[in-house]
């Protein structure tokens, strides 16, 4: 499979197809809408099912084989979004809120650029650890705690920020006024429903392993996609109805989706090098530093930062980076491993 057939599978897919339907009904105007009770419970879904495909993946895993690159992925997990937000607030001028969304996006992982990089390096007969689902796994949620709590550290410092919360309220909720700002962000971050939902699923998931998650299989597996074409559709929706506020930082974001993944490409494969990573487990890891989530990062910011735009951060990690990343990112990073290994 060439790289122009993986990009034709993954572009025409009726997952962004379904995100292409509710761009084009809101153009129309069509009165297509999900209920908001609905499109939360979609999010729940999405977030509980990612969790625990990622424990699977964890599960009966020895732990001297997965510590040293899994570190390496966090790392890059909660990096990456550290230095987006820095970026973004300061260069492309945004909310604290709209940067933390999209920082939460850039750290966080693409499952379908995931999968294309693998076939694309079986079908080459390129070797690579056998770990790397596992990879993909803890990189997923890494990043939307860091963002949550950027944005909430935001607000305890009484910067704009409108997330449902105060920082007083945040410090409330931490036991009593004198209590810590820390204690109470971290408390903030780990009731988050988002987080509670990825962490809790995928801790299930590991316990549980394959055989105990088939009871469930037919729910969070079997429906997995339909019920993400249903969550895009509406997606695709908003950030149609939103896309004008884009125009308004669009160069400057449109550079961001575009530059950021090579860079952060550059870290990845740097990173599996270091650690003594195969040629084919750095094009990956360089891979998945690169992608931008479209499937858990939007379901966890709708949760927990709902005043976030839409049109902001599904532009860039759906319109830009994935098919960026798809058509030319994949031969570049490939490109990027082979000059670094020699």
């Amino acid at each position: 499979m060439t790289v122009a057939d993986l990009a034709a599978a993954n572009l025409l897919s009726p997952v962004i197809l379904c995100f292409a339907l509710g761009a084009v009904a809101n153009l129309l105007r069509s009165d297509l809408k999900l209920p908001e009770p609905v499109f939360t419970a979609l999010s729940i879904y999405l977030m509980l099912a990612i969790g625990l495909k990622g424990g699977i993946q964890l599960a009966n895993r020895p732990l001297a084989e997965l510590a040293v690159p899994l570190t390496a992925a966090l790392a890059l997990g909660c990096l990456i979004p550290m230095w987006s937000y820095g970026l973004l607030r300061r260069f492309a001028g945004l909310s604290v809120v709209d940067a933390a969304a999209l920082a939460a996006h850039y750290g966080s992982v693409s499952a379908v650029t995931f999968a294309a990089v693998v076939a694309l390096l079986d079908q080459q007969n390129v070797f690579y650890e056998g770990y790397m689902p596992a990879m993909l796994a803890i990189m997923e949620v890494p990043a939307i705690i860091v963002a949550i709590g950027l944005a909430r550290i935001a607000a305890i410092a009484h910067q704009p920020l409108s997330v449902g919360q105060s920082g007083a309220a945040v410090l409330m909720r931490s036991g009593s006024p004198a209590a810590s700002p820390l204690s109470g962000i971290l408390t903030e971050i780990l009731s988050s429903k988002s987080v509670v939902l990825l962490i809790g699923g995928m801790l299930i998931g590991a316990v549980s392993g394959a055989e105990g998650i088939a009871k469930v299989k037919p729910l969070f597996v079997d429906l997995f996609q339909g019920v993400l074409c249903l969550f895009l559709l509406e997606l695709g929706r908003i950030a149609a109805s939103r896309v004008d506020e884009f125009r308004q930082v669009g160069l400057r974001l449109a550079a961001f989706a575009l530059v950021m993944p090579v860079l952060h490409a550059a870290l990845g494969i740097g990173a599996a090098h270091m650690i003594g990573m195969s040629e084919g487990g750095a094009i990956i890891l360089g891979t998945l530093a690169a992608s931008a989530s479209y499937i858990a990062a939007p379901a966890a910011v709708r949760l927990a930062l709902p005043e976030a735009n839409p049109g902001y951060y599904l532009t860039c990690s759906l319109a830009i980076t994935f098919p960026f990343n798809i058509l030319v990112g994949l031969p570049l990073y490939a490109a990027m491993t082979a000059w670094l290994y020699g």
